[in-house]
Protein backbone atom coordinates (compact mmCIF):
# COMPACT_ATOMS: atom_id res chain seq x y z
CA UNK A 1 0.00 0.00 0.00
CA UNK A 2 1.32 3.24 -1.03
CA UNK A 3 1.22 5.07 2.66
CA UNK A 4 1.87 8.73 1.15
CA UNK A 5 -2.06 8.89 -0.50
CA UNK A 6 -4.11 7.98 2.99
CA UNK A 7 -1.53 10.04 4.77
CA UNK A 8 -1.71 13.13 2.62
CA UNK A 9 -5.79 12.76 2.80
CA UNK A 10 -5.69 12.16 6.70
CA UNK A 11 -3.46 15.81 6.81
CA UNK A 12 -6.44 17.61 4.44
CA UNK A 13 -9.11 15.99 6.71
CA UNK A 14 -7.83 16.57 9.92
CA UNK A 15 -7.07 20.46 9.04
CA UNK A 16 -10.81 20.17 8.60
CA UNK A 17 -12.10 18.52 11.06
CA UNK A 18 -10.25 20.40 13.60
CA UNK A 19 -11.20 23.98 12.07
CA UNK A 20 -14.62 22.65 12.67
CA UNK A 21 -14.19 22.70 16.43
CA UNK A 22 -11.30 24.82 17.44
CA UNK A 23 -12.99 28.40 16.99
CA UNK A 24 -15.15 26.98 20.41
CA UNK A 25 -13.00 28.10 22.71
CA UNK A 26 -12.04 31.45 20.90
CA UNK A 27 -16.32 32.20 20.44
CA UNK A 28 -15.96 35.05 23.58
CA UNK A 29 -12.35 36.35 21.83
CA UNK A 30 -14.17 36.61 18.48
CA UNK A 31 -17.48 38.11 19.70
CA UNK A 32 -16.11 40.92 21.45
CA UNK A 33 -13.49 41.90 18.43
CA UNK A 34 -16.96 41.60 16.66
CA UNK A 35 -19.13 43.54 18.84
CA UNK A 36 -21.84 40.58 19.25
CA UNK A 37 -22.91 38.12 22.23
CA UNK A 38 -20.87 34.61 21.94
CA UNK A 39 -24.18 32.85 21.75
CA UNK A 40 -25.01 35.05 18.59
CA UNK A 41 -21.85 33.77 17.17
CA UNK A 42 -22.50 30.44 17.62
CA UNK A 43 -24.57 30.79 14.16
CA UNK A 44 -21.09 31.14 12.61
CA UNK A 45 -20.86 27.44 14.00
CA UNK A 46 -24.68 26.37 12.41
CA UNK A 47 -23.36 28.15 9.14
CA UNK A 48 -20.10 25.98 8.72
CA UNK A 49 -22.62 22.86 9.20
CA UNK A 50 -25.46 23.88 6.96
CA UNK A 51 -22.84 24.89 4.03
CA UNK A 52 -21.70 20.96 4.71
CA UNK A 53 -24.86 19.43 4.23
CA UNK A 54 -25.80 21.31 1.25
CA UNK A 55 -22.74 20.26 -0.63
CA UNK A 56 -21.78 17.50 0.31
CA UNK A 57 -24.61 15.29 -1.76
CA UNK A 58 -23.24 17.03 -5.13
CA UNK A 59 -19.14 15.96 -4.29
CA UNK A 60 -19.54 12.33 -5.58
CA UNK A 61 -21.40 13.84 -9.09
CA UNK A 62 -18.10 16.75 -9.50
CA UNK A 63 -15.74 13.85 -8.79
CA UNK A 64 -17.06 12.27 -11.61
CA UNK A 65 -17.59 14.94 -13.71
CA UNK A 66 -14.15 17.10 -12.90
CA UNK A 67 -11.53 13.66 -12.00
CA UNK A 68 -11.95 13.09 -8.12
CA UNK A 69 -7.83 14.57 -7.79
CA UNK A 70 -9.14 18.14 -9.25
CA UNK A 71 -11.72 18.36 -7.04
CA UNK A 72 -9.81 17.39 -3.83
CA UNK A 73 -7.24 20.16 -4.85
CA UNK A 74 -9.89 22.55 -5.48
CA UNK A 75 -11.71 21.81 -2.32
CA UNK A 76 -7.99 22.88 -0.32
CA UNK A 77 -8.21 25.73 -2.09
CA UNK A 78 -11.67 26.94 -1.05
CA UNK A 79 -11.07 25.78 2.19
CA UNK A 80 -8.11 27.95 2.56
CA UNK A 81 -9.85 31.20 0.91
CA UNK A 82 -12.70 30.85 3.23
CA UNK A 83 -10.17 30.70 6.36
CA UNK A 84 -8.18 33.93 5.06
CA UNK A 85 -11.93 35.51 4.96
CA UNK A 86 -12.30 34.43 8.33
CA UNK A 87 -9.29 36.09 9.77
CA UNK A 88 -10.22 39.55 7.72
CA UNK A 89 -13.45 39.52 9.36
CA UNK A 90 -14.98 43.07 11.00
CA UNK A 91 -18.59 41.65 11.29
CA UNK A 92 -20.81 39.18 12.17
CA UNK A 93 -22.14 38.66 8.89
CA UNK A 94 -18.89 38.50 7.00
CA UNK A 95 -17.50 36.42 9.71
CA UNK A 96 -20.68 33.55 9.03
CA UNK A 97 -20.08 34.38 5.17
CA UNK A 98 -16.57 33.52 5.36
CA UNK A 99 -17.33 29.99 7.64
CA UNK A 100 -19.87 29.26 4.97
CA UNK A 101 -17.49 29.39 2.27
CA UNK A 102 -15.09 27.16 4.39
CA UNK A 103 -18.12 24.82 4.80
CA UNK A 104 -18.19 24.65 0.75
CA UNK A 105 -14.67 23.37 0.53
CA UNK A 106 -14.75 20.90 3.85
CA UNK A 107 -17.87 19.15 1.98
CA UNK A 108 -15.41 18.43 -0.94
CA UNK A 109 -12.35 17.10 1.10
CA UNK A 110 -14.08 14.34 3.02
CA UNK A 111 -16.35 12.49 0.52
CA UNK A 112 -13.37 13.16 -2.23
CA UNK A 113 -10.79 12.17 0.07
CA UNK A 114 -12.27 8.93 0.84
CA UNK A 115 -13.09 8.48 -3.07
CA UNK A 116 -9.36 9.23 -3.98
CA UNK A 117 -8.76 6.61 -1.24
CA UNK A 118 -10.95 3.69 -2.98
CA UNK A 119 -9.86 4.24 -6.42
CA UNK A 120 -6.05 4.30 -4.98
CA UNK A 121 -6.09 1.34 -2.69
CA UNK A 122 -6.19 -2.25 -3.19
CA UNK A 123 -9.15 -3.76 -1.38
CA UNK A 124 -7.13 -6.02 1.18
CA UNK A 125 -5.60 -2.58 1.73
CA UNK A 126 -8.60 -1.09 2.90
CA UNK A 127 -8.77 -1.22 6.43
CA UNK A 128 -5.22 -0.03 7.07
CA UNK A 129 -5.74 2.84 4.85
CA UNK A 130 -9.25 3.70 6.45
CA UNK A 131 -7.62 3.57 9.75
CA UNK A 132 -5.49 6.45 8.91
CA UNK A 133 -8.36 8.29 7.47
CA UNK A 134 -10.92 7.50 10.44
CA UNK A 135 -8.24 9.28 12.82
CA UNK A 136 -8.73 12.96 12.10
CA UNK A 137 -12.87 12.95 12.41
CA UNK A 138 -11.74 11.62 15.68
CA UNK A 139 -9.06 13.32 16.59
CA UNK A 140 -9.69 16.68 15.03
CA UNK A 141 -13.00 17.79 17.37
CA UNK A 142 -10.71 16.65 20.76
CA UNK A 143 -7.65 18.75 19.69
CA UNK A 144 -9.65 21.66 18.49
CA UNK A 145 -10.87 23.31 21.85
CA UNK A 146 -7.89 23.31 23.82
CA UNK A 147 -5.64 24.17 20.52
CA UNK A 148 -8.34 26.85 19.83
CA UNK A 149 -7.40 28.08 23.05
CA UNK A 150 -3.81 28.25 23.57
CA UNK A 151 -3.81 30.31 20.67
CA UNK A 152 -6.36 32.38 21.83
CA UNK A 153 -4.91 32.82 25.28
CA UNK A 154 -0.98 33.30 23.57
CA UNK A 155 -1.43 35.02 20.33
CA UNK A 156 -4.73 36.17 18.61
CA UNK A 157 -8.15 34.17 17.89
CA UNK A 158 -7.36 35.12 13.41
CA UNK A 159 -4.40 32.84 13.94
CA UNK A 160 -7.01 29.72 14.46
CA UNK A 161 -7.44 30.07 10.51
CA UNK A 162 -3.79 31.72 9.59
CA UNK A 163 -2.29 28.00 10.48
CA UNK A 164 -4.70 26.94 7.56
CA UNK A 165 -2.97 28.75 4.85
CA UNK A 166 0.45 26.99 4.61
CA UNK A 167 -0.89 23.85 5.54
CA UNK A 168 -3.34 23.67 2.90
CA UNK A 169 -0.69 25.19 0.60
CA UNK A 170 1.49 21.89 1.25
CA UNK A 171 -1.39 19.69 0.70
CA UNK A 172 -2.20 21.11 -2.77
CA UNK A 173 1.37 21.15 -3.37
CA UNK A 174 1.99 17.19 -1.79
CA UNK A 175 -1.73 16.18 -3.59
CA UNK A 176 -0.29 17.03 -7.08
CA UNK A 177 2.66 15.21 -6.77
CA UNK A 178 1.47 12.29 -5.30
CA UNK A 179 -1.97 11.92 -5.50
CA UNK A 180 -2.51 8.96 -8.64
CA UNK A 181 -4.27 10.78 -11.52
CA UNK A 182 -8.07 10.00 -11.36
CA UNK A 183 -9.98 10.63 -14.85
CA UNK A 184 -13.39 11.88 -14.98
CA UNK A 185 -15.72 9.12 -15.54
CA UNK A 186 -18.22 11.13 -17.36
CA UNK A 187 -21.06 11.79 -14.86
CA UNK A 188 -24.51 12.02 -16.69
CA UNK A 189 -26.32 15.74 -16.24
CA UNK A 190 -26.74 16.82 -12.59
CA UNK A 191 -29.92 15.88 -11.59
CA UNK A 192 -31.17 19.44 -10.55
CA UNK A 193 -34.22 18.67 -8.31
CA UNK A 194 -32.79 16.16 -6.77
CA UNK A 195 -29.57 18.57 -5.73
CA UNK A 196 -31.92 21.37 -4.33
CA UNK A 197 -34.07 18.83 -2.20
CA UNK A 198 -31.10 17.09 -0.94
CA UNK A 199 -30.25 20.71 -0.03
CA UNK A 200 -32.85 21.74 2.02
CA UNK A 201 -33.84 18.43 3.46
CA UNK A 202 -30.01 17.93 4.73
CA UNK A 203 -29.47 21.80 5.61
CA UNK A 204 -32.70 22.03 6.97
CA UNK A 205 -32.15 19.01 9.69
CA UNK A 206 -28.92 19.93 10.36
CA UNK A 207 -29.87 23.81 11.00
CA UNK A 208 -32.74 22.90 12.94
CA UNK A 209 -31.17 20.47 15.15
CA UNK A 210 -28.47 23.06 15.53
CA UNK A 211 -30.30 25.76 16.71
CA UNK A 212 -33.08 24.27 18.56
CA UNK A 213 -31.19 25.19 21.67
CA UNK A 214 -30.00 28.26 21.03
CA UNK A 215 -31.23 31.05 23.48
CA UNK A 216 -30.60 33.68 20.26
CA UNK A 217 -33.59 31.84 18.24
CA UNK A 218 -36.80 30.90 19.12
CA UNK A 219 -37.71 27.19 19.69
CA UNK A 220 -39.73 26.86 16.49
CA UNK A 221 -37.21 28.01 13.83
CA UNK A 222 -35.13 25.22 14.62
CA UNK A 223 -38.32 22.63 14.97
CA UNK A 224 -39.71 24.73 11.59
CA UNK A 225 -36.52 23.89 9.65
CA UNK A 226 -35.73 20.59 10.92
CA UNK A 227 -39.61 19.60 9.75
CA UNK A 228 -38.98 21.17 6.66
CA UNK A 229 -35.90 19.03 5.80
CA UNK A 230 -37.37 15.78 6.78
CA UNK A 231 -40.39 16.74 4.49
CA UNK A 232 -37.85 17.44 1.92
CA UNK A 233 -36.02 14.31 2.41
CA UNK A 234 -39.22 12.26 2.17
CA UNK A 235 -40.18 13.91 -1.51
CA UNK A 236 -36.51 12.92 -2.31
CA UNK A 237 -37.32 9.42 -1.73
CA UNK A 238 -39.94 9.43 -4.53
CA UNK A 239 -37.95 11.66 -6.56
CA UNK A 240 -34.69 9.11 -6.28
CA UNK A 241 -37.05 6.29 -7.41
CA UNK A 242 -38.12 8.12 -10.56
CA UNK A 243 -35.26 9.98 -11.91
CA UNK A 244 -33.14 7.48 -14.00
CA UNK A 245 -29.82 8.83 -12.49
CA UNK A 246 -30.67 11.02 -9.44
CA UNK A 247 -27.46 12.80 -7.41
CA UNK A 248 -27.91 10.04 -4.17
CA UNK A 249 -28.64 6.74 -5.49
CA UNK A 250 -30.87 5.23 -2.91
CA UNK A 251 -30.51 1.84 -4.50
CA UNK A 252 -27.33 1.07 -2.66
CA UNK A 253 -29.45 0.35 0.63
CA UNK A 254 -29.80 -2.32 -1.31
CA UNK A 255 -26.78 -3.49 -0.71
CA UNK A 256 -26.65 -5.38 2.86
CA UNK A 257 -22.83 -4.57 3.93
CA UNK A 258 -23.67 -0.30 2.95
CA UNK A 259 -27.02 -0.54 4.83
CA UNK A 260 -25.18 -2.19 7.70
CA UNK A 261 -22.65 0.25 7.85
CA UNK A 262 -24.78 3.24 7.45
CA UNK A 263 -27.45 2.72 9.91
CA UNK A 264 -25.10 1.48 12.11
CA UNK A 265 -22.70 4.21 11.97
CA UNK A 266 -25.22 6.82 12.11
CA UNK A 267 -26.63 5.51 15.64
CA UNK A 268 -23.08 5.22 17.14
CA UNK A 269 -22.19 8.52 15.70
CA UNK A 270 -24.32 10.46 18.07
CA UNK A 271 -22.37 9.51 20.82
CA UNK A 272 -19.33 10.72 19.31
CA UNK A 273 -21.57 14.02 18.18
CA UNK A 274 -22.01 14.27 21.46
CA UNK A 275 -19.87 13.40 24.17
CA UNK A 276 -16.92 16.25 22.52
CA UNK A 277 -20.10 18.65 23.46
CA UNK A 278 -20.64 17.01 26.79
CA UNK A 279 -17.30 16.12 28.10
CA UNK A 280 -15.57 20.01 28.60
CA UNK A 281 -19.08 21.34 29.57
CA UNK A 282 -18.87 19.12 32.43
CA UNK A 283 -15.43 19.25 33.34
CA UNK A 284 -15.33 23.15 33.27
CA UNK A 285 -19.18 23.59 34.89
CA UNK A 286 -18.85 20.94 37.64
CA UNK A 287 -15.74 20.24 38.11
CA UNK A 288 -14.21 23.41 38.22
CA UNK A 289 -11.46 23.02 35.58
CA UNK A 290 -9.78 25.83 33.08
CA UNK A 291 -10.88 25.12 29.26
CA UNK A 292 -7.10 24.63 28.71
CA UNK A 293 -7.43 21.78 31.26
CA UNK A 294 -10.64 19.97 30.28
CA UNK A 295 -9.07 20.27 26.76
CA UNK A 296 -5.96 18.44 27.99
CA UNK A 297 -7.84 15.66 29.57
CA UNK A 298 -10.08 14.97 26.53
CA UNK A 299 -6.77 14.81 24.63
CA UNK A 300 -6.75 11.05 26.07
CA UNK A 301 -9.43 10.08 23.29
CA UNK A 302 -7.47 11.49 20.71
CA UNK A 303 -4.54 9.01 21.77
CA UNK A 304 -6.23 6.13 21.85
CA UNK A 305 -7.86 6.90 18.54
CA UNK A 306 -4.73 7.11 17.25
CA UNK A 307 -3.90 3.85 18.62
CA UNK A 308 -5.82 2.06 16.36
CA UNK A 309 -3.60 2.85 13.26
CA UNK A 310 -1.34 0.22 14.88
CA UNK A 311 -3.99 -3.17 16.14
CA UNK A 312 -6.69 -2.50 13.74
CA UNK A 313 -6.16 -4.54 10.14
CA UNK A 314 -4.88 -7.46 12.48
CA UNK A 315 -8.27 -7.86 14.51
CA UNK A 316 -10.65 -7.76 11.55
CA UNK A 317 -8.66 -9.95 9.93
CA UNK A 318 -8.39 -11.90 13.21
CA UNK A 319 -12.41 -11.52 13.75
CA UNK A 320 -14.16 -10.62 10.97
CA UNK A 321 -15.86 -7.03 10.00
CA UNK A 322 -19.01 -8.31 12.17
CA UNK A 323 -17.55 -9.47 15.79
CA UNK A 324 -15.08 -6.84 15.73
CA UNK A 325 -17.93 -4.08 15.26
CA UNK A 326 -19.99 -5.86 17.99
CA UNK A 327 -16.91 -5.73 20.34
CA UNK A 328 -16.26 -2.36 20.03
CA UNK A 329 -20.03 -1.20 19.78
CA UNK A 330 -20.03 -2.89 23.07
CA UNK A 331 -16.95 -1.36 24.98
CA UNK A 332 -17.07 2.22 23.05
CA UNK A 333 -21.14 2.04 24.13
CA UNK A 334 -19.74 1.55 28.07
CA UNK A 335 -16.60 4.07 27.69
CA UNK A 336 -19.49 6.45 27.18
CA UNK A 337 -21.67 5.31 29.91
CA UNK A 338 -18.75 4.75 32.37
CA UNK A 339 -18.68 8.86 32.03
CA UNK A 340 -21.36 8.99 34.17
CA UNK A 341 -19.89 7.97 36.71
CA UNK A 342 -17.29 11.12 36.62
CA UNK A 343 -17.36 13.12 39.62
CA UNK A 344 -14.88 15.80 41.18
CA UNK A 345 -12.99 13.32 43.40
CA UNK A 346 -12.60 11.24 40.60
CA UNK A 347 -8.80 10.73 39.86
CA UNK A 348 -7.42 12.21 37.41
CA UNK A 349 -5.81 9.23 35.92
CA UNK A 350 -9.00 7.25 36.12
CA UNK A 351 -10.75 9.77 34.05
CA UNK A 352 -7.63 10.28 31.44
CA UNK A 353 -7.34 5.77 31.12
CA UNK A 354 -11.34 5.50 30.18
CA UNK A 355 -11.69 8.25 27.60
CA UNK A 356 -7.99 6.99 26.21
CA UNK A 357 -10.13 3.41 26.45
CA UNK A 358 -12.96 5.13 24.57
CA UNK A 359 -11.09 6.86 21.71
CA UNK A 360 -9.81 3.57 21.51
CA UNK A 361 -13.22 1.31 20.45
CA UNK A 362 -14.93 4.40 18.93
CA UNK A 363 -11.93 4.20 16.46
CA UNK A 364 -12.08 0.29 15.70
CA UNK A 365 -15.46 0.85 15.42
CA UNK A 366 -15.55 3.94 12.78
CA UNK A 367 -12.53 2.05 11.07
CA UNK A 368 -13.88 -1.09 10.80
CA UNK A 369 -18.02 0.50 9.90
CA UNK A 370 -16.23 2.86 7.44
CA UNK A 371 -14.41 -0.29 5.26
CA UNK A 372 -16.77 -2.51 5.53
CA UNK A 373 -19.56 0.03 3.83
CA UNK A 374 -17.21 -0.25 0.88
CA UNK A 375 -16.24 -3.95 0.94
CA UNK A 376 -18.99 -4.81 -1.51
CA UNK A 377 -19.56 -1.74 -3.28
CA UNK A 378 -18.34 -1.24 -7.27
CA UNK A 379 -16.00 0.99 -8.13
CA UNK A 380 -18.68 2.73 -10.24
CA UNK A 381 -20.79 2.96 -7.27
CA UNK A 382 -18.22 4.33 -5.19
CA UNK A 383 -18.66 7.95 -5.46
CA UNK A 384 -22.31 7.76 -4.80
CA UNK A 385 -21.57 5.75 -1.49
CA UNK A 386 -18.91 8.37 0.21
CA UNK A 387 -21.86 11.40 -0.64
CA UNK A 388 -24.35 9.30 1.03
CA UNK A 389 -22.28 8.58 3.85
CA UNK A 390 -21.27 11.92 4.65
CA UNK A 391 -24.67 13.33 4.31
CA UNK A 392 -25.76 10.36 7.30
CA UNK A 393 -22.48 11.71 9.34
CA UNK A 394 -23.30 15.67 9.73
CA UNK A 395 -27.26 14.44 10.35
CA UNK A 396 -25.76 12.13 13.00
CA UNK A 397 -23.27 14.43 14.39
CA UNK A 398 -25.69 17.43 14.80
CA UNK A 399 -28.05 15.13 16.06
CA UNK A 400 -25.57 13.87 18.60
CA UNK A 401 -25.23 17.82 19.89
CA UNK A 402 -28.65 18.26 19.47
CA UNK A 403 -29.84 15.42 21.74
CA UNK A 404 -27.51 15.81 24.36
CA UNK A 405 -28.19 19.61 24.74
CA UNK A 406 -32.04 18.39 24.76
CA UNK A 407 -31.59 16.38 27.86
CA UNK A 408 -29.82 18.42 29.72
CA UNK A 409 -31.96 21.20 28.83
CA UNK A 410 -34.81 18.92 30.10
CA UNK A 411 -33.17 17.41 32.78
CA UNK A 412 -32.48 21.17 34.73
CA UNK A 413 -35.87 22.25 33.92
CA UNK A 414 -37.35 19.42 35.79
CA UNK A 415 -35.12 19.70 38.50
CA UNK A 416 -36.10 23.39 38.61
CA UNK A 417 -31.88 24.12 39.04
CA UNK A 418 -29.39 25.73 36.83
CA UNK A 419 -27.36 22.82 35.21
CA UNK A 420 -25.98 20.18 37.82
CA UNK A 421 -23.90 16.84 37.82
CA UNK A 422 -26.98 14.66 37.41
CA UNK A 423 -27.73 16.40 34.44
CA UNK A 424 -24.30 15.35 32.76
CA UNK A 425 -24.65 11.84 33.77
CA UNK A 426 -27.90 11.17 32.52
CA UNK A 427 -27.19 12.27 29.40
CA UNK A 428 -23.95 10.37 28.85
CA UNK A 429 -25.96 7.69 30.29
CA UNK A 430 -29.03 8.32 27.16
CA UNK A 431 -26.33 8.63 24.90
CA UNK A 432 -24.54 5.91 25.45
CA UNK A 433 -28.14 3.37 25.25
CA UNK A 434 -28.58 4.53 21.88
CA UNK A 435 -25.02 4.12 20.54
CA UNK A 436 -25.10 0.50 21.81
CA UNK A 437 -28.18 0.28 19.25
CA UNK A 438 -26.09 0.23 16.91
CA UNK A 439 -25.04 -3.45 17.84
CA UNK A 440 -28.43 -4.58 16.14
CA UNK A 441 -27.72 -3.92 12.30
CA UNK A 442 -24.10 -5.19 13.02
CA UNK A 443 -25.99 -8.40 14.22
CA UNK A 444 -27.92 -9.02 11.51
CA UNK A 445 -24.62 -9.51 9.06
CA UNK A 446 -23.34 -12.67 7.71
CA UNK A 447 -20.08 -13.45 9.84
CA UNK A 448 -18.13 -13.72 6.41
CA UNK A 449 -19.70 -10.25 4.91
CA UNK A 450 -17.27 -7.99 3.88
CA UNK A 451 -14.20 -10.99 4.56
CA UNK A 452 -12.38 -9.89 1.10
CA UNK A 453 -11.73 -6.64 2.57
CA UNK A 454 -10.75 -7.68 6.31
CA UNK A 455 -8.64 -10.71 5.51
CA UNK A 456 -10.51 -12.79 7.89
CA UNK A 457 -8.74 -15.66 8.21
CA UNK A 458 -12.04 -18.37 7.99
CA UNK A 459 -12.90 -16.07 4.86
CA UNK A 460 -14.35 -18.33 1.80
CA UNK A 461 -15.34 -16.38 -1.05
CA UNK A 462 -18.98 -15.93 -1.82
CA UNK A 463 -20.55 -13.46 -4.37
CA UNK A 464 -21.01 -10.12 -3.82
CA UNK A 465 -24.42 -8.44 -3.39
CA UNK A 466 -25.45 -6.38 -6.08
CA UNK A 467 -27.43 -3.25 -5.18
CA UNK A 468 -30.73 -3.99 -5.13
CA UNK A 469 -30.68 -7.52 -4.11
Amino acid sequence: MNRIVPLILAVALFMEHMDSTVISTALPAIATDLGVSPITLKLALTSYMVSLAVFIPISGWMADKFGAKNIFRMAIAVFVTGSIFCAMSSSVLAFVMARFLQGMGGAMMTPVGRLVLLRTTDRKDLVSAMSLLTIPALVGPLTGPPIGGFITTYFTWHWIFLINVPIGIIGIWLSSIHLPDIPARGAPPLDMAGFVLTAIAASGIVFGLSVVSLPALPPYVGISAAVIGFACGALYIGHARRHPNPILTLTLFGNTAFRASVTAGTLFRIATGAVPFLMPLMLQLSFGMTPFQSGLTTFAGAAGAMAVKFMAKRTFAATGFRSALLGACVAGSAMTAINGFFTPATPALLITFFLFASGLARSLFFTGVNALGYSEIGDAEASQATSISSVMQQISLALGVAFAALVLETSSYLSGTHLELADFHLAFFIVSAISLCACLPVLALHPQTGAGVSGHRRYQPRAAEAPGE
